[in-house]
């Protein structure tokens, strides 16, 4: 139990670091693109500008991306052999796409990088497509494996062994196609509302950072059309949860007992010996008209389940509950944002609404980091739904406590500097006083 919970314990750590520099190298890209776009369109050198200050801290994300990345890899041949042995010819080609859309990216990214001198300015556009594209595919391949493991498909098992692989089958599982919408999307969301937060901070202390207001709009309003398509992804994945993970779907909303009009409940304390939830406001039927699209329709309770398969709820219910506060955290801080614009026209927003963007910021880091929280622990104690538990996938070698310790440390230390990077999205040039704040 002990070599369980330190592996458990490593994996967790390298992945929480990992998603936030891996959700960060989509959606940069991405931004990258919407700005050397909006150069060629307006014939505003300000927007190339900006592009080329956001390039550096591009690449060193990618650069540690890709390191953290291959830790990940390494771990799982180390930490999980059994569970390696038992999906690797399922999940294997996920993981090989993965890779040549990685290489891909670095093409691009190198090309648009050290092109400044030797690329036209439409050239360098064209770069961050294929650049942008790839960041998004590599990750969708990434959560094509994760989705496998929470609803298997693709294969037969015979005397404990998976028989008649089919990796396509695999590949297109019935989870990956709602996750991998609604990861991108979060990835785009946080990403987006990651940077303003940093130019709204920028603008609020007058720090000389160029073009923070511009720059400032595009990150926000990026972020801004991703929220409500992030709600519809999200609508999508409970539904296929509601059919495919009935467990999950329990314990995120902490439904113990199998019932038709089941009640959706929104906060509170999970008490599964008794079967209840403190202090939580109950919304009748409200869970079964999203789950099945009937009010009155039954939704399975964690009571369904043998007591051994089921999913703590007081470790999904609480992450469930902090991403759909963050949501509305970020919703709010956009819409007060953009109904400042409006009303100051091109000047820039007033301080109350710059603040509620620097307090929104980290919260599209918060739902990625929670969302995936509700994935992992809503699955055990399964590594595969259904067919291998988590405690038959773990290596039997000792140690990795020490590991762990010293994989903390290092990990810290590159989020310092990372954060460290990020916080000159200008590239380190400080030539232009930022726009002045209204009071």
């Amino acid at each position: 139990m002990e070599n369980l919970f330190a592996a458990r314990a490593l994996m967790g750590l390298s992945l929480a670091f990992h998603i936030v520099y891996a959700t960060v190298g989509i959606g940069l890209p991405f931004l990258l693109m919407l700005a050397e776009g909006l150069a060629l369109k307006t014939g505003d050198d300000s927007w190339h500008d900006l592009a080329r200050g956001w390039i550096r801290p591009a690449g060193v994300l990618f650069a540690i991306g890709a390191v953290s990345g291959t830790i990940l890899s390494f771990e799982l041949g180390l930490l999980w052999p059994q569970f390696m042995a038992f999906s690797g010819p399922l999940i294997g080609l996920a993981f090989s796409m993965e890779g040549f859309a990685f290489f891909t990216e670095a093409i691009f990214l190198a090309l648009y990088l050290y092109g400044e001198r030797r690329l036209s300015r439409r050239a360098l556009f064209l770069c961050t497509i294929p650049l942008s594209v790839a960041a998004a595919v590599s990750a969708v391949f990434v959560i094509s494996a994760n989705g496998w493991m929470n609803t298997p498909s693709g294969f037969q098992l015979v005397q404990g062994s998976p028989a008649g692989i089919d990796p396509a089958g695999a590949f297109f599982n019935p989870a990956w196609r709602h996750e991998a919408v609604h990861g991108t999307l979060a990835a785009y969301t946080a990403t987006g509302f990651g940077m303003a937060g940093l130019y709204a901070a920028a603008l609020l202390r007058a720090a000389p950072w160029p073009h923070a207001v511009n720059a400032l709009r595009l990150t926000l309003g990026v972020a801004t059309v991703a929220l409500p398509l992030m709600l519809f992804s999200g609508d999508w994945a409970a539904v296929s949860v509601a059919r495919d993970q009935k467990g999950k779907l329990a314990a995120m909303e902490a439904h113990f007992v199998t019932r038709p009009g089941a009640p959706l409940i929104i906060g509170g304390w999970p008490e599964p010996a008794e079967n209840r939830v403190a202090y939580g406001i109950p919304i009748p039927k409200l869970l079964s008209l999203l789950a099945h699209r009937n009010p009155d329709s039954v939704v399975a309770g964690l009571d369904a389940l043998p007591r051994a398969d089921r999913p703590d709820p007081r470790l999904v219910h609480p992450f469930f509950d902090l991403m759909v506060l963050s949501f509305f955290v970020m919703s709010t801080a956009a819409g007060l944002f953009w109904w400042s614009c409006r009303r100051h026209g091109q000047h820039t927003p007033g301080r109350l609404t710059l603040r509620s963007v620097v307090i929104a910021a980290p919260f599209g880091l918060i739902a990625l980091e929670s969302g995936w929280m509700v994935t992992e622990f809503g699955r055990q104690p399964w590594v595969v739904q259904g067919y291998l538990r988590t405690s038959q996938g773990v290596t039997m070698h000792g140690g990795i406590l020490l590991v762990f310790l010293t994989f903390f440390l290092v990990y810290l230390a590159l989020t310092v500097a990372i954060f460290r990077l990020l916080l000159r999205p200008d590239g380190g040039s400080r030539k232009r006083p930022a726009e002045v704040v209204h009071e």
